[in-house]
């Protein structure tokens, strides 16, 4: 699949659940659809339920951020390739151009019965169907002193792009030359499966032009590199050989913040100067709260035909909170195909339609190795009638053959579009 069409194939896929319906029936004006949570699920969601229905069914996002700022491109911040300003962008459109409510506040609780949503604020809301895509969780009692280290500025995650995005490069920057970053990273599944790959490439590559004595040490519970292990061990030997170490099997169960000291279940402490530690994740805290999240309460499990959750109905379930398919990554751009899928199922369900049995998810995931030279993985996901699940379609996607500048273009004009697609 050419990569840079992902958005038209994903979007088709969706629409062609109303395919030759000139136009909704009247019910669906009266529908009230909620969608919480404004990332790239949840406003996805929000656009191509009002899209699908010919801007006629009621929606309402609510979302406490003022605007919103990419998880994918962020690592750039990090690496002081790019600003947070660069990579955000304001929810205005989706009120302007869609006609969608946004509502800045968030959810206390939900009662699936009576199909109500407390807000935080002390309001209510009814729904005919409700959407989440309450991003991740981060597990921090999984680490023994990781709260209290996090408290006290010694240990930062920056896994939800914003202030600690920031507060990381500030880390960065005030870090003596010759001194030790270390990012440790939980079991899979977790949020962007190469993301901390990335981070270790733009880290070292802010070392290599601005402290070249210091040093990356990458410490990883798995046991081996999760995604495009053999491009990243290439770019690490070719363009940090010496800087970026990369240990497997390193499972961080404890952190000493008075000394900065990470410890493993198994293998020897160890000590750096900025640590980025990141622990297990899981659904979003609304789904956990509200019992939404029943496999091991840590993931959703969804019917993929129509994402809803399998706890609740009329509840729809988008992006990192499910429990995912084989081979389904939790990425930005997966958020964005569930969107479009779970969209089209509402309205064409809302609208007494049947619902396509056959939808189609998309994947495209760059990570930057350096300033300016990426490498990707894309993919395309079908839906399996016989067993209920999304399979990947053989030979579909594909995966750099090494990393590149032309690449690098590809992957800015992937985020832009997908910004425009979930925002514009």
């Amino acid at each position: 699949m050419d990569r840079r069409h992902f958005l038209g194939v994903s979007s088709a896929a969706s629409l062609g659940v109303l395919a030759g319906c000139a136009s909704p029936p009247v019910n669906i004006s009266k529908a009230n659809v909620v969608v919480v949570g404004g990332g790239y699920g949840g406003a996805t969601a929000a656009k191509y339920v009002r899209m699908f229905s010919n801007n006629t069914a009621q929606v309402t996002l609510i979302e406490p951020n003022a605007e919103f700022i990419s998880c994918p491109m962020s690592n750039l911040v990090v690496g002081g390739h790019t600003t947070i300003a660069n990579i955000s962008t304001p929810y205005d459109n989706l009120t302007k151009r869609h006609g969608i409510k946004v509502v800045k506040d968030m959810v206390a609780s939900i009662d699936a019965k009576q199909k109500t949503i407390r807000l935080a604020s002390g309001g209510s809301m009814k729904y005919d169907k409700l959407i989440l895509s309450p991003g991740i969780g981060l597990m921090m009692d999984t680490i023994k002193g990781l709260d209290k280290a996090n408290q006290e500025g010694v240990t930062v995650q920056a896994w939800k792009a914003g202030p600690e995005t920031v507060l990381l490069r500030k880390q960065l920057e005030s870090m003596k030359d010759g001194g030790v970053y270390a990012i440790s990273i939980p079991m899979a599944p977790y949020r962007c499966p190469p993301g901390p790959y990335e981070r270790a490439c733009q880290v070292a590559s802010y070392f290599k032009q601005f402290k070249p004595k210091s040093k990356v040490l990458i410490l990883d519970a798995n046991d081996d590199v999760v995604s495009k292990g053999g491009l990243f061990k290439k770019a690490w030997a070719s363009m940090y050989a010496g800087m970026i170490e990369y240990r497997p099997k390193h499972n961080v169960v404890e952190v000493d913040s008075k000394t900065k000291t990470l410890k493993f279940d198994v293998q020897n402490d160890v000590k750096a100067d900025v640590l980025n530690v990141l622990p297990l994740m899981r659904a979003g805290d609304i789904a956990v709260r509200t019992g939404i999240a029943n496999s091991n309460a840590r993931w959703v499990n969804v019917n993929y035909i129509n994402f809803e959750s399998t706890a609740a109905k009329d509840i729809h379930v988008l992006g990192d909170s499910i429990q995912i398919a084989p081979l389904m990554p939790k990425s930005g751009h997966m958020a964005n195909s569930h969107a479009k899928v779970a969209a089209a199922a509402i309205v064409a369900e809302l609208g007494g339609f049947e619902v396509n049995q056959n939808p189609v998810l998309t994947n495209t995931c760059y990570s930057f190795v350096s300033a300016d030279e990426v490498v990707h993985v894309a993919s395309v996901h079908q839906y399996d009638a016989k067993d209920k699940t999304f399979k990947t379609v053989p030979g579909s996607g594909g995966l750099s053959a090494e990393a590149s500048k032309l690449e690098g273009v590809y992957a800015w004009g992937w985020a832009r579009n997908i910004w425009a697609d979930s925002l514009g």
